[in-house]
C-alpha cells in the first residue's frame, strides 16, 4: 500500500506549557485544601498524574527536518513546522532530516559498451521530499538510496562508452553533462519509491582498468595521432591547391603536369613532414 505524506496538527509548545504551569498550580493548591478527604485527594493525584504525562507530549522540530508521529503503527502524519511542539504523548516521533547528503558511491569495475572494463564513481546529491515514504515505502531509506545509485551507475557505464568512436556517439568520457543529467534521471526513477528527489549527479571517477590501462593509452594515442595527421594532410592539401591556383592565375609561371607533380610533391613533403626539410639549389630542370 503506498503511503503519502500528510501533515500533522502540532500544538504550539509555549501555549502547552503556560496551560500545564496553571493546571498543576491549581491542582497543588486544590491538593494543599483537600488533604482530609481521601476521595479529593485520590481524584487530585489522578489530575496531577495526568499533567506529568502530558509533559512527554513535548518535541522539537529543527529547521530541515520533520518528525513522523505514529500512534500504535498507524501513521497519524508529519510535523515540518521548526518549534517547540506538543501532541498526544502516545505519539512516537520519528526525525527524518530534509537536508541534503551527499552520497558517494564505491569505485565500481565493470564493462563499458564496447566491452572494455573500465573504474567509475560517482558523486550523489539528494534529500527527503516525502517523509512518510522515506519511513515506511522502504527500510533504512539512506541505505536503499545507497544500493539504488551503485545500480544506476553500473547501469549507466554498460551504455555508453568510454570513448566515442565517432562524433555522433555519446561516450563516458567525452559528453560528461549528458551523462550526468542520464546518470540524475536514472536515480531518480529508482528512488521515488522512497520519497527521495536527486539534486544532482556527477562522475567522480572514470579510468580504464589496470589491466588494460596501458593498451588503451597507446590506442589513444595513435587515434591522436592519426587525426592530427589527417588535418595535416588536409590543410597542406588546401594550400597546394591554393598554391597551383594563384601561380596560375598571376601567369607567374606556366607549368605542365609533371612540373605540377614535382611541385605537388615537394609542397607535400615540406607541410606534412616531421622534420625541417634542407633546401637544395636546382641549377638545372628537372628534363636533365
Amino acid at each position: 500500500m503506498s503511503i503519502q505524506e500528510r501533515e500533522a496538527s502540532a500544538i504550539p509548545g509555549g501555549v502547552i506549557v503556560g496551560v500545564l504551569v496553571v493546571v498543576q498550580g491549581a491542582l497543588g493548591f486544590a491538593l494543599s485544601q483537600g488533604l482530609g478527604d481521601p476521595t479529593v485527594t485520590a481524584g487530585i493525584g489522578a489530575l496531577l498524574a495526568l499533567t506529568m504525562l502530558a509533559w512527554t507530549g513535548f518535541f522539537v522540530v529543527d529547521p530541515n527536518e520533520s518528525k513522523v508521529l505514529q500512534l500504535f503503527g498507524s501513521y497519524i502524519g508529519t510535523v515540518k513546522t521548526p518549534g517547540l511542539k506538543w501532541a498526544n504523548p502516545l505519539y512516537s516521533k520519528r526525525r527524518v532530516s530534509l537536508r541534503a547528503i551527499s552520497h558517494e558511491s564505491n569505485r565500481l569495475k565493470v564493462n563499458d559498451l564496447d566491452g572494455n572494463p573500465i573504474e567509475i564513481a560517482a558523486i550523489v546529491v539528494w534529500r527527503v521530499v516525502d517523509s512518510a515514504r522515506a519511513v515506511f515505502q522502504v527500510d533504512k531509506y539512506d541505505q536503499y538510496v545507497g544500493v539504488q545509485c551503485e545500480a544506476a551507475l553500473r547501469n549507466l557505464a554498460t551504455s555508453y562508452a568510454y570513448d566515442a568512436h565517432d562524433d555522433e556517439q555519446r561516450s563516458l568520457r567525452g559528453h560528461t553533462q549528458a551523462i550526468s543529467e542520464h546518470l540524475t534521471q536514472e536515480i531518480q526513477d529508482r528512488c521515488a519509491l522512497a520519497g527521495v528527489e536527486i539534486v544532482e549527479s556527477r562522475i567522480a571517477h572514470l579510468a580504464y582498468a589496470p589491466e588494460i590501462a596501458q593498451a588503451m593509452l597507446q590506442r589513444q594515442q595513435a587515434s591522436a595521432i592519426i587525426a592530427a595527421r589527417q588535418k595535416l594532410v588536409d590543410g597542406a592539401v588546401g594550400m597546394v591547391e591554393m598554391a597551383l591556383e594563384r601561380l596560375s592565375k598571376n601567369k607567374v609561371v606556366e607549368l605542365d603536369e609533371e612540373r605540377k607533380a614535382q611541385m605537388v610533391s615537394n609542397l607535400l613533403v615540406v607541410l606534412c613532414g616531421e622534420r625541417s626539410v634542407q633546401p637544395v639549389v636546382n641549377t638545372g630542370t628537372i628534363y636533365q
